[in-house]
């Protein structure tokens, strides 16, 4: 049996509806993540799917916490993170990262990317900066020429690349990648699917690849989360949630997936 990096357990989490906040008192909350449990295993691509307001992101920032669960427990390769505070987490931030949908909205437009890229690391206090900075940029595929490029100068998938290699450059455990293809060309999406399968064979990652699109999952996902909702409808091996789905909203999902031939059937 495989080590397990994460291991969650009835997590809760809930928002302020302020749609219907009282003119005095506070605003009633909406539950978004119910009861969730379930483990990752080191080295998974565990994909988490679901439509718009299903929970999934969500989910992926309650594991790296960016947010903070109402109650439930998060284990991080042993160590309970579901309710510390920031000066606890910031230790452990650097073994965890995460890749965002819009890689021009994350990317600071007034800083070159050799800066960008190097930002976290000097918040993690690492040293000999400008080389690791190098070997990101080399590692996704970009010249060490592109460090003194500003944002603006590159295409859409040469700037998620540039996102990929600031969250490498830490050298995390723990990657968790919202929709990051989600608005490229099928030619980059297929580009950045490719290093991504590069990097998690290489460094050892474990992904979460979080999206709505099953057949992107299907290509990278060892593993798939279904999510509906708020809660997990299918948890399961990604070739046996495609050769029999268990709930009927994952069958749903399955035949909106557009296919070249209209006779042909998911196996």
């Amino acid at each position: 049996m495989r080590d397990l990096i994460y291991q969650l357990r009835d997590l809760n989490v809930s928002f302020p509806d302020l749609a219907h906040k009282p003119l005095f008192g506070a605003a009633p909350r909406t539950t978004v993540l119910k009861g969730l449990t379930f483990d990752v295993a080191k080295g998974d691509v565990l994909g988490i799917v679901g439509g718009s307001g299903s929970g999934k992101s969500t989910l992926g920032r309650a594991m790296i916490r960016l947010l903070r669960p109402d109650s439930g427990s998060i284990l991080f390769e042993g160590t309970e993170i579901a309710q510390l505070d920031e000066d606890a987490l910031r230790p452990l931030r650097k073994r965890f990262q995460m890749i965002f949908q819009d890689p021009m909205s994350s990317l600071n437009p007034r800083r070159r990317v050799g800066g960008i890229i190097a930002g976290p690391l000097r918040l993690q206090g690492f040293d000999t900066i400008p080389a690791r900075v190098d070997e990101a940029l080399e590692m996704v595929g970009l010249p060490k020429s592109f460090a003194t490029r500003y944002p603006h100068e590159l295409s859409g998938g040469q700037r998620q690349r540039v996102g990929i290699a600031r969250a490498i450059a830490l050298k995390p455990d723990f990657i968790l990648a919202d929709e990051i293809v989600s608005g490229l060309d099928v030619s980059s999406q297929a580009q950045v699917l490719n290093l991504l399968e590069q990097l998690v064979r290489e460094l050892g990652l474990t992904l979460a690849f979080v999206s709505h699109d099953l057949s992107v999952i299907r290509r990278l996902c060892s593993r798939i989360l279904v999510m509906h909702h708020g809660e997990i409808v299918e948890n399961s091996a990604t070739a046996d949630l495609f050769a029999n789905p268990q709930a009927d909203y994952t069958r749903a999902l399955l035949d909106a997936i557009p296919l070249p031939d209209p006779d042909q059937v998911w196996t």
